[in-house]
């Protein structure tokens, strides 16, 4: 059994590490195997975010003061926290095509800024776009415009140039 003095350093490693979240997601990982853990962990860690096994109580603790308090409630039981910092699309990615190959693992609830989220909405936001994605969107529809106006210029004078070329060709024959 782990004395105050350890308990309060996990709960603020796990309070720091959450206040440094956009998202958190509460899942169960009952029957889950050493390795089906770390090969979540390790697709969580591609997806910009972290999975973190600690006792309820001690997680209750340390959400309480940050903006995924929301989630304490769902904290009982067999149950871990995924953090995402950078791209929650990619977090929650990660959770629901993991839970998908492995029936063991179940999304119980999450919080995105502050925001409840149940697990419906999860599986709704891991269908978006990632943010590379619509960055990749949004470069592609900025960069058509001046394309399409070099374009069009380009149709406007080619008749012209077509014209001037027959005339130079008739008057050199």
């Amino acid at each position: 059994m782990k004395n105050r003095s350890e308990k309060a350093v996990i709960i603020e490693q796990v309070r720091e590490v959450a206040s440094r979240a956009s998202f958190a997601v509460v899942t169960d990982f009952k029957g889950m195997s050493v390795e089906e853990l770390t090969g979540l962990r390790v697709a969580l860690r591609a997806a910009g975010g972290e999975y973190h096994v600690v006792k309820n109580t001690l997680a209750r603790i340390a959400l309480a003061d940050t903006e995924h308090s929301s989630i304490s409630s769902s904290l009982k039981d067999n149950c871990a926290i995924a953090l995402g910092f950078k791209d929650p699309v990619g977090v929650a990615k990660a959770l629901t095509d993991f839970a998908k190959t492995n029936s063991k693992l179940e999304i119980r609830q999450a919080s995105l800024d502050g925001k409840a989220l149940s697990p419906a909405q999860i599986a709704e936001l891991a269908k978006l776009p990632s943010k590379e994605q619509l960055l990749a969107q949004a470069l592609a529809t900025m960069n058509a415009v001046p394309t399409n106006f070099v374009s069009l210029m380009a149709n406007m004078v080619r008749p012209l140039l077509y014209a001037l070329k027959a005339i130079e060709e008739k008057k050199a024959a």
